[in-house]
């Protein structure tokens, strides 16, 4: 009876044993002939391959394909174990999109959660893995890796396909050589967090997309009523309402007693929500700051996701010093080493005739410019003026020449039918000579572009007092020119400012290479942090939030285009 139980127990041990090493063994079958079904997988597509997996489509079908093919199609997420460490260091990097401002669902995370619950019930249930399964958790581990980079790296969405008016200057990366690189090293999380801007304004905005999203979830804050406008001195309960509102957002640095009266201290907390909202700052609730006052919090978390969509269209690397206009906050900043060294208001383009965005180098300037009038604003702006005042032209210190011909003769435009010319037959070209009234003042700063936009002087020196400043024809006016000037010229010790001015008072046109070239960043910001901190926004003059709203909030795309 002994050696019967003995012979029993060992033929148990051993029928144990060889199941498992049967499992062991069809595990490392599978593994081995796994790279033959990821080949026809992948090559089963169209070139580039449409790939499909479990109604979700692989959007990286090119990077994807090029990325298996250098790895002789051996799986990267698997392995006879089934998935590796590295798939959870992936899942925990696509939960935390959202905090980029980006959907953890565009990364495929609710069905590799779901296929990876039906590979761990296998393992619990000691059954062996079903190779199609474990093929679409492949495809679809990577596919997450190479969109998330790529949309950390350089935007979900390609600017120019929704605006012509916006240039991307975005960053380069081999994606498919940095998820190798980042398997190799098991730094999977690592590597995407590493992939987000590096500018501070970028982290400053992430910042604040978490408190803004807590106001959110909070409930928001609590609107002010409609009604006449509010200033120092007046009671009620709207008043109490804008206390509790500008309390929500931190407007108010002093305790507010809670009661109806506008005093001192609302006035100046009005004051501050005024001035980093770009209103005019008078301490007064009128129509615009109540406006402001009552967006909704769920609207700011949208403008900052917005806002950092646009930091990731531009390149890593800005410039040890550049020059950056934010068109929506109409102001320069000079920028050296991360410091702001010179600030200056400036006036943008109208809406029908808007600045665009774009990156360039300026060159040169150039003191007591020609304006050399650009054909549409001959035809639409001066030529009706003309008409009415056939001595336009006189006032104004402009020439008159034959065709566009940068050598035309000049004609005498007394000589001219204006009455008859029409935008069919308009074959002239205006020149306004250089001089205190011309309308490009003394200085051009010129950064060559595809655009024709540059900055400049302007002798319309009021309108830098307005709040909001669209009134150029594209071109960027500066309010403090001289000192620019002074500045990009700083290493020519021949150019100082009295050099300057005694060369103005030439009226001669003459153009001045930089020492250094130094980058141009013309962009359009609604939301950011200033240097202190401060959540800054703005009205979206262009209309180019609602643009990137409306394409962000489409599905995910079915092609991205990548390395």
């Amino acid at each position: 009876m002994y050696v019967f139980r003995k012979l029993f127990f060992v033929a148990v041990i051993d029928g144990i044993l060889s199941l498992c090493l049967s499992q062991k063994i069809l595990a490392q079958i599978l593994i081995d002939h796994i790279d033959e079904h990821l080949r026809n997988r992948i090559e089963a597509g169209e070139m580039p391959p449409q790939i499909v997996i479990r109604g979700e489509r692989i959007c990286a079908s090119v990077a994807l394909p090029n990325f298996y093919e250098k790895r002789a199609y051996k799986p990267a997420w698997i392995d006879e174990k089934g998935p590796t460490p590295n798939v959870e260091s992936l899942i925990r990097a696509v939960r935390e999109a959202d905090q980029e401002g980006l959907r953890p669902t565009d990364y495929h995370l609710t069905r590799v959660e779901f296929l990876l619950n039906g590979l761990q019930q296998d393992r619990n249930n000691e059954a062996p893995f079903a190779v199609g399964p474990l093929l679409d958790l492949e495809l679809l581990l990577t596919d997450a890796f190479l969109v998330y980079g790529f949309h950390l790296t350089m935007g979900r969405i390609h600017p120019e396909t929704i605006d012509p008016e916006w240039q991307a200057n975005r960053r380069e990366a081999d994606f498919a050589q940095v998820l190798q690189k980042a398997l190799d090293s098991n730094r999977i999380e690592e590597t995407l967090k590493s992939m987000v801007p590096p500018q501070p304004g970028y982290s400053r905005l992430r910042g604040a997309l978490a408190s803004y999203r807590d106001l959110a979830g909070e409930g928001g804050w609590p609107l002010v009523p409609e009604g006449p406008t509010m200033q120092k001195g007046h009671r009620g309960e709207r008043v109490v309402a804008l206390r509790r509102r500008l309390i929500a957002t931190g407007d108010v640095t002093e305790p507010l007693n809670n009661d109806d009266m506008f005093d001192d201290d609302v006035e100046q907390a009005v004051r501050r929500f005024q001035d980093r909202h770009g209103l005019d700052v008078d301490g007064v609730v009128g129509k615009r700051t109540l406006a402001a006052l009552n967006v909704p919090a769920e609207d700011r978390v949208r403008q900052i996701e917005l806002n950092m969509e646009r930091w990731r269209w531009l390149p890593q690397d800005l410039g040890m010093k550049y020059i950056l206009i934010n068109i929506a906050n109409f102001e320069l900043d000079v920028v050296e080493h991360g410091r702001e060294v010179l600030k200056m208001r400036v006036v943008v383009g109208k809406d029908y005739r808007r600045t665009p965005v774009f990156s360039d180098t300026m060159t040169y300037l150039v003191l007591n410019p020609y304006w050399h009038v650009p054909q549409s604003i001959a035809i639409q702006d001066i030529l009706p003026l003309i008409k009415k005042d056939c001595d336009y032209l006189m006032k104004h210190n402009m020439k008159v020449l034959q065709g566009w011909d940068l050598k035309g003769k000049e004609i005498d435009p007394q000589k001219i039918e204006w009455s008859e010319i029409t935008a069919q037959n308009f074959n002239y070209r205006f020149r306004q000579e250089p001089g205190p009234h011309n309308a490009l003042g003394r200085f051009k700063f010129m950064f060559p572009n595809a655009f024709n936009v540059y900055l400049h002087d302007t002798p319309g020196r009021e309108l830098f007092g307005k709040s909001e400043r669209t009134f150029s024809s594209g071109c960027i006016r500066i309010e403090k020119p001289i000192e620019l000037a002074q500045y990009v010229l700083k290493d020519n010790p021949k150019w100082t400012r009295a050099t300057l001015l005694a060369a103005i008072e030439m009226q001669r046109e003459q153009a001045i290479p930089l020492p250094e070239p130094i980058p141009v960043h013309l962009l359009y910001l609604t939301a950011w942090l200033d240097q202190n901190g401060t959540v800054q926004f703005r009205r979206d003059i262009y209309g180019r939030d609602s643009l990137l709203q409306e394409a962000l909030g489409e599905g995910p795309p079915a092609y991205t285009k990548m390395n």
